[in-house]
């Protein structure tokens, strides 16, 4: 502060400390009114564009390296995932994640008929329900091993006993991100999709050491690979008797999906905020899943063109890679990084489970 004579004390200006001091020409004022003014409609297209590019460079690794193209739809997502810090890009994860999924689920009840399931037989048809419950107690089990929630355990349980990744997703759903994370939940896709890759490799193998048959081999492999592909890839790697018995059991596990789902549901509540609601309410399904049921339903009833039937399963394969991609790219790696081996526990518990419940039947009935 200096003082000249014949004048008061004259004070030095804070340019700093003006809000726009330094906008000679406005700008940064004309941009705070405009966007306060008119503030941004958040759109799909960044996001969706996005995961499909990461989508479209998992399906052609997967065509020419053989690679399972789930988990390498996670490994691109995981990979991409600076993208969701753009707060751009996330109504379009978000839709991907969401609305994708639920329209894979739907698309895939075009591979699952009332008259397949009724023709694995009643003995059959108990057994799997017994293995798919040892699996899903096995998972649980896991995740008390290692310290984490019964979430995890339901997610990892359930996605081995029916049908891999996209019954993980469904689970997902009803599990909500508010009681397991996006991170445990990307981590279980991985484990899952690893799992089933080396089953699809060694089970065929270990079903000839044990001297199984045809029948015996179908079963083991049908009811204990998690994906459907790689169930029908491993069983008629070992003949085609087998596949074809082994196609039966795994669809039969995929009609599960709704039921298991359905008590899933009933079983563990609402999410937090959700509201209670009444033993009905919560017995309701999710719109998805029904809609599953009746495409099952049709198709049990009308004869699908094999064309369509065929075409769907690329679709719901396409739809559900997109899913997880976006997934992928929504997950926290922090959190990844932070949870190790321990998130694997489950996944290896249910596999396991799986196995040793299928081998024991199939040597019992068949």
């Amino acid at each position: 502060m200096n003082e000249q004579p014949g004048t008061g004390p004259r004070r030095s200006i804070d340019w700093d400390q003006l809000p726009y001091g330094g906008d000679l020409f406005g700008e940064i004022h004309l941009s705070e009114a405009s966007a306060r003014a008119e503030p941004l409609k958040p759109s799909l297209f960044p996001g969706l564009a996005l995961c499909a590019v990461g989508a479209a460079t998992a399906a052609w690794l997967s065509e020419h390296y053989g690679f399972p193209i789930i988990l390498l739809g996670l490994l691109v997502g995981l990979s991409l995932n600076f993208i969701s810090h753009d707060p751009r890009s996330h109504a379009g994860l978000d839709f991907a994640s969401r609305t994708c999924l639920r329209w894979g689920i739907v698309v895939l009840g075009l591979q699952v008929t009332a008259g397949q399931v009724a023709a694995l037989g009643p003995a059959p048809f108990a057994a799997l329900g017994v293995v798919m419950a040892v699996t899903m107690a096995a998972g649980m089990a896991g995740a008390r091993i290692a310290g984490q929630s019964r979430y995890a355990g339901i997610l990892a349980g359930g996605a081995t006993a029916i049908c891999g990744a996209s019954a993980a997703l469904a689970l997902y759903g009803v599990i909500g991100k508010d009681r397991l994370s996006q991170a445990q939940f990307a981590l279980t896709l991985v484990g899952i999709s690893l799992a089933s890759a080396f089953a699809m490799s060694v089970y065929p193998v270990l079903a000839g050491e044990f001297g199984l048959s045809d029948g015996q081999a179908g079963f083991l492999i049908g009811a204990s690979i998690h994906d459907v592909a790689q169930a029908l890839g491993g069983g008629y790697a070992f003949s085609d008797p087998a596949g074809n018995y082994a196609t039966i059991v795994k669809l039969s596990r995929v009609a599960m999906l709704a039921p298991i789902v359905a008590l899933t549901s009933l079983w563990i509540g609402p999410a937090e905020g959700a509201g209670t609601g009444g033993i009905w309410q919560r017995l309701a399904l999710p719109w998805f899943i029904l809609a599953f049921l009746g495409v099952v339903a049709l198709g049990s009833m009308v004869a699908i063109p094999r064309p369509v039937v065929d075409n769907g399963l690329i679709l719901s394969k396409g739809l559900l890679l997109l899913a997880v991609t976006a997934t992928a790219m929504r997950s926290r790696m922090d959190l990844l990084l932070q949870m190790g081996w321990k998130a694997a526990v489950p996944v290896v518990t249910a596999t396991l489970a799986s196995f040793v419940a299928a081998l024991g039947f199939a040597l019992v009935l068949l």
